[in-house]
């Protein structure tokens, strides 16, 4: 029997009484890599903040690692879900050192302070910054570093208490050509040290999916368009729907790109 990593069953989200989120029902078992495509405000945040266990839904059943939300402490989750996201930046003093950012990650917490960290705790986070490719960075401070380099120092932040899912919200936000390609590497050698991990990543654009993605979600305004293996959602009709654009779309090597029509440009 397959178990669930996360199971949501007709979960809604509502703000101020209006629905922002379903009803939408999910499951996601160990190995698969969810990649969450949509228009803004189409409710990719809110959908990872309950897989991650940030938020209960307004209404549905929601169980991530066999905690049925409202029957325990959803907090207790953080310490194996490995999350990141462009906002976090924020929540980090550019004066902290890298390696303090990175040790964070292993209570889930969002500063140093009144934590203890062992002499395992640091090598482990080293190891997490060479995976990445940032092991030169551990004694910088955070704010010294480039966008890309921080996503990627989130990335190791994320990975160091060996998580059993990542859930990552537009870690590419905001970052050049290099810094990009930098990312998606650093996330697909997670995806090939980790065989188990379940990731889930959120992201406006095709260019950004990972090639170890294997299925896919599209919403547009808080409704599933399509869902499930990455070949059968992301088609052209698919994204026309979810976009509201007559698109072209290829693949090469495992990457996906796609491009309004010439006709739909001249307009």
């Amino acid at each position: 029997m397959t178990t669930l990593l996360v199971d949501l069953l007709d979960v809604v989200v509502r703000f101020d009484g209006r629905p922002v989120l379903g009803p939408l029902t999910l499951r996601i078992t160990p190995g698969e890599r969810w990649v969450v495509l949509g228009p803004n405000g189409c409710g990719k945040t809110t959908l990872l903040s309950i897989v991650g266990a940030r938020r209960q839904p307004s209404s549905g059943t929601a169980q991530v690692l066999g905690l049925t939300f409202g029957g325990g402490d959803i907090r207790t989750l953080h310490d194996e879900i490995g999350h990141t996201s462009h906002t976090l930046t924020e929540s980090f003093p550019p004066g902290i050192r890298v390696m303090d950012v990175v040790l964070t990650g292993r209570r889930g917490a969002l500063a140093p302070w009144f934590q203890r960290y062992d002499g395992a705790d640091r090598a482990r986070a080293n190891e997490r910054l060479a995976e990445v490719g940032c092991r030169d960075l551990a004694q910088r401070t955070f704010g010294s570093c480039s966008q890309g380099e921080r996503q990627r120092v989130l990335l190791a932040r994320a990975m160091v208490g060996d998580p059993r899912m990542l859930v990552l919200d537009e870690p590419a936000a905001g970052l050049d050509l290099p810094a990009r390609e930098a990312l998606i590497g650093a996330i697909e050698a997670a995806a090939r040290d980790e065989p188990s991990l379940a990731v889930v990543m959120a992201t406006h654009h095709l260019e950004e999916i990972p090639p170890s993605a294997t299925h896919a979600a599209l919403l547009r305004e808080g409704h599933a368009i399509a869902l499930g293996p990455i070949g059968d959602v992301i088609t052209p009709a698919s994204l026309a729907t979810c976009f509201g654009l007559d698109l072209e779309l290829a693949r090469r090597d495992g990457r996906w790109s796609a491009f309004a029509r010439a006709a739909v440009l001249d307009r």
